[in-house]
Formats: structure tokens, C-alpha cells, sequence
């Protein structure tokens, strides 16, 4: 069973009451699926397409107007993902499923895109909902991506790996505001593959750490850390070529607003 943790919580009470309802959606496809008891799942399958069809309508109309009424820099983002989520639920069909065998492989396609995409949503996105200054105040401030004393946890492995990323991250804030130079391509390679390669090996010590000490939260917190290390692997490199600048607006943004989010809300824990 999949359970709505603290590390899922937005702290939008709506928000997080309308995500403990796709969790109990994902819940009862598991329980489907684990049902061993040769029958027709036919119905039960179309109820539940049914009422995910209900949450988009009614969930990400909710969360939009809520980012909208807040000027959230991220809503054009999150449209998007909605938007993939709706289509690709609109778009499973049923009808022609008249054996056991390939209702089974189709309920477990479900599982699996549920599962993903619950927990990359939440916890890559949602998680940052009103923590995101608005994007103007964010070029005003000379260097956001400042390591403060508010980030330290304690352990000294970790808050060395993590001023680490604040300085990356810096740099990139660096480019962004590097007005003389107009090709930037080379610079922000450079720095994504710095970024991932470091952030890779920042996981694995902060969760070889968290395994010495039996931390109860490894869990979430690698979920968590896949999560980020997919972004930064599915990123586009033609679209950064394209368009520059704004790519790395938004790349900073994504990227600060979540490390820092993690490390105050996830982190943090580890060292009490």
C-alpha cells in the first residue's frame, strides 16, 4: 500500500486533501491488480479510468486557479504536466480488452505510469507551490543561491555536499545574469553535467549515511532523489539551445526552489 507521507505535504490543506484522493485511487488499482481471483475486471477497471478523469477535472482546475490567485511562476509548468496527465488518461481504452491476461498487463501499465507520475509530480513539483518568489524579484536579487546557516543539518558530510550545489547552481545564476555573452550553450552543459554528475554522488552518500543510522524516512527520500536526477536527465538540450535565456531562468528557478525546499522540509530530519 502506498501511504500520503509528511514528505508529500504542499502545506495548501486543498491541495494536500485532493492528493490523499490519487493516492487512494493508486491504492485500489494495486488492490485490483493483486487480486489473484480469476474474473472479469472489466467494470472495475473503467471505474477507476473514470474517476482519475474526475480528479483531472476537478484537481488541477483547483491547483491552477490556487497558483494563479498567487502569481506562481511555475503554473505554465505545471499546465503542461496536467495537460500529459489528461491525455494520457483520455487516452487508455478498455473496450477491446475482452481477455483476463491482457486486462492484467493493461491494469499494470496503469500501476506503473500512476506511481511515477504521482510521486514525480508531488514531490518534483507541488512541493514547490507558493515557495517560488516571483520570477522578477528572482533576477533582482543579485545571488539567491546563497548556502546559509537556515540549510544547515548538523552532519558535516552532508552540509559540505550541499554548499557544493549551492555553488553550482550559483554559477549558473552567474551565466544568467552574464549579459555580454550571447551564446551560452557550452557554459550550461557544462554546468548540467557538473550538476548531475556531483548530484549523484551527493544521493548516495546522504543515503549511505541514512542507511548507518536506520533513518525511517530513506524511503521517501530516495524516491525523491530519482525524481531529481530524471529532471536533470530529461532535459533537452536542443530546447536549451534554442532558447537560451529563458531555459535558464526557469532551469535556475526549478533548481534552487527545489534543493532548497528538500533540504529544509526532507533533509533537515535526518540530523534530529
Amino acid at each position: 500500500m502506498y501511504r500520503f507521507t509528511e514528505d508529500c505535504l504542499t502545506g495548501i490543506q486543498q491541495i494536500d486533501e485532493e492528493h490523499k484522493k490519487l493516492f487512494a485511487l493508486l491504492n485500489t488499482t494495486l488492490e485490483l491488480l493483486q487480486n489473484e481471483v480469476l474474473q472479469d475486471k472489466y467494470h472495475q477497471v473503467q471505474d477507476i479510468l473514470e474517476e482519475l478523469k474526475q480528479y483531472a477535472d476537478i484537481h488541477f482546475v483547483n491547483e491552477e486557479a490556487y497558483m494563479a490567485a498567487i502569481n506562481d511562476p511555475e503554473l505554465e509548468i505545471q499546465k503542461e504536466q496536467h495537460m500529459a496527465f489528461r491525455e494520457k488518461i483520455n487516452h487508455m481504452d478498455f473496450s477491446d480488452i475482452a481477455e483476463l491476461e491482457a486486462q492484467h498487463e493493461t491494469l499494470e501499465d496503469l500501476m506503473r505510469y500512476l506511481t511515477r507520475w504521482l510521486y514525480q509530480h508531488i514531490l518534483g513539483s507541488d512541493i514547490l507551490i507558493g515557495k517560488m518568489p516571483p520570477r522578477e524579484q528572482w533576477k533582482n536579487q543579485e545571488n539567491p543561491c546563497v548556502f546559509t546557516e537556515k540549510y544547515l543539518t548538523g552532519i558535516e558530510l552532508i552540509d559540505g555536499e550541499h554548499k557544493t550545489l549551492f555553488e553550482i547552481i550559483g554559477e549558473a545564476n552567474d551565466l544568467v545574469k552574464a549579459e555580454l555573452l550571447h551564446d551560452k550553450y557550452d557554459e550550461i552543459v557544462n554546468i548540467l553535467t557538473r550538476l548531475r554528475d556531483y548530484t549523484k554522488e551527493h544521493f548516495a552518500d546522504e543515503e549511505e549515511y541514512m542507511e548507518s543510522i536506520n533513518y525511517p524516512g530513506i524511503g521517501a527520500q530516495k524516491m525523491a532523489h530519482k525524481i531529481f536526477v530524471s529532471k536533470l536527465e530529461e532535459i533537452d538540450l536542443q530546447h536549451v539551445d534554442d532558447h537560451q535565456q529563458e531555459y535558464l531562468e526557469e532551469l535556475l528557478e526549478f533548481l534552487f526552489g527545489w534543493l532548497s525546499n528538500h533540504i529544509l522540509k526532507m533533509d533537515k530530519m535526518i540530523g534530529k
